[in-house]
């Protein structure tokens, strides 16, 4: 067992991180009733969580190639603790969001580092193993995540999700310390804070003006502002990081049309399998009074299925084209999308049930090769930055994909209430999507009927949207995407990120 503490010290923080993507989603009606949240609070308590993720994961892995991967990921694992308990400990929704970005902070630290840890610690016939046991403690925390959620809100309250965080922390910090040995790559590159700061600008400003559309509408000054502000930032981005000598993100890469093609079906897959999940909490926690933990245990299917799928058939996937079970898992996510499109007024939960499990599947035949797919379409000596790109286009994925579907939420309960003849209708989709139904039901009653079918149609046309952009995505990766040909092909394809040689000879780093 000696050998494994250092695996374990380093999965206790994967896990930890990627259970608070999805920890959160049973917890939001809860959340909203207690802090009085608006449906644009709640969104970034999930946003803020994956657009820091998102924005700081290729920096953070410079900088711990050039500091020491250990210390980063201490650092990032006492961030967490840190924000973790101001989350627990937040007395409005704005110090809540803000704790949030503040943990997607120190998460960012961790997740860029701890591959890049196992592949210096372990090696030979071990590196394969290790790497297989962090793979299923990936798949583990997606499967744990809602029902976590649910247990720990429903016995100690939505602020318990959060301070479960400090003990694990604790631990991992104590074993971290103790078993783990510091590694870095000796890089003395400069860091491109330009592009890192322009590119989390851009993310944000895109994600603000989209959750504004939902709340205010697409010609309201805020979110033309916003729209106008990332489209500036995202141009600044390009300009920065064509001139950079060590760009942050090589735009170049993307003249590649099968890497360009993947980094679209990375963000899409985290869109359309993940980000409707939190308004399918709402619905079953404000509209159908579901507890937190049946609510959860609604959303379990799809991680089940998933979790299965990659720890049975992993081993099977990446022998011939790694680009088919990613076309093939984004299609099943796609056909499980549209099956959950049967949702009603009046229908059960479980009626959600063979969508989930479909979607789950294709989530478990996609995911665990995403990453060995990219390596495939890159020279190896890209490596490092093809696999962060990868893990940093899926939380932007969740984070876009969560904005624009929940301004899709909105506008179609709004529209259904209109039709219904409801006074203020744009007014009451808002309170309603940010889990005000029980209040709005309470104080009128005769309402019942016309919310109960708002919120169904909401959904329908949510899971209809996500499941047409996951099918679209498959097309795209079954056309576009083709093994990188030549000399370096069998290099990419093996996964050689851990020893791969860079022009200058030195290994290229592996982030995430």
């Amino acid at each position: 067992m000696r050998p494994w503490w250092p695996l374990v010290a380093i999965c206790l923080g994967t896990f930890m991180l990627l259970v608070d993507v999805t920890i959160v989603n049973v917890a939001l009606p809860p959340i909203a009733a207690s802090l009085g949240t608006s449906f644009s609070s709640l969104q970034w308590v999930i946003d803020g969580y994956a657009l820091a993720l998102a924005a700081l994961l290729m920096i953070t892995g410079t900088v711990a190639d050039r500091c020491g991967r250990r210390r980063l990921y201490l650092a990032g694992l006492g961030v967490f603790a840190v924000s973790s308990l101001a989350c627990g400990l937040a007395p409005s929704a704005g110090a809540l969001v803000a704790a949030r970005v503040a943990q997607g902070c120190g998460g960012a630290a961790m997740f860029a580092t701890t591959a890049a840890l196992i592949a210096a610690t372990y090696h030979g016939p071990r590196r394969g193993t290790a790497f297989g046991l962090w793979g299923a403690v990936n798949g583990l925390a997606a499967a744990c995540g809602p029902l976590l959620g649910g247990l720990l809100t429903e016995a100690w309250g939505w602020r318990a999700i959060f301070l479960v965080n400090l003990p694990v922390a604790v631990v991992a910090v104590a074993l971290t310390l103790a078993v783990v040995t510091e590694s870095s790559s000796g890089g003395t590159g400069r860091l491109d804070v330009a592009g890192a700061t322009s590119f989390t600008l851009a993310s944000g400003t895109l994600v603000w003006g989209l959750v504004s559309a939902g709340e205010r509408g697409w010609g309201a000054t805020p979110t033309v502002v916003a729209l106008a502000l990332a489209a500036v930032a995202l141009a600044v981005f390009v300009v920065v990081e064509h001139r950079s000598d060590a760009p942050m993100l090589d735009l170049a890469l993307f003249a590649n049309r099968s890497f360009t093609a993947l980094m679209v079906a990375a963000a899409v897959l985290s869109a359309s399998a993940f980000a409707h999940l939190a308004l399918v909490s709402l619905w079953l926690q404000s509209v159908l009074g579901l507890s937190p933990i049946r609510a959860g245990l609604v959303a379990l299917p799809l991680s089940l299925a998933s979790f299965t799928v990659s720890a049975v058939a992993g081993r099977f996937l990446h022998s011939g084209s790694p680009a088919r079970p990613v076309a093939g898992g984004l299609a099943l996510i796609g056909t499980g999308a549209l099956l959950m499109t049967v949702v009603g007024a009046g229908s059960a939960p479980w009626i959600l049930v063979p969508g989930l499990v479909v979607a789950g599947l294709g989530v478990g035949l996609a995911t665990p090769v995403f990453v060995s797919a990219t390596l495939a379409v890159l020279p190896p000596w890209r490596a490092g930055v093809g696999s962060a790109a990868v893990n940093t286009f899926r939380q932007l994925g969740l984070a876009v994909g969560l904005a624009v579907l929940g301004t899709v939420f909105t506008g179609r309960i709004a529209s259904t209430l209109t039709s219904g003849g409801v006074p203020d209708a744009d007014g009451l989709a808002t309170v309603l999507a940010g889990g005000g139904a029980p209040g709005v039901l309470a104080g009128h009653p005769t309402l019942g009927p016309v919310v109960g079918a708002a919120f169904p149609a909401g959904l329908d046309t949510v899971f209809t949207v996500a499941g047409v952009a996951a099918l679209a995505a498959a097309v795209l990766v079954a056309v576009l995407v083709r093994p990188s040909a030549g000399p370096d092909r069998d290099a990419a394809e093996s996964g050689a990120s851990p020893s791969a040689a860079s022009p200058a000879g030195r290994p290229a780093p592996v982030r995430g």
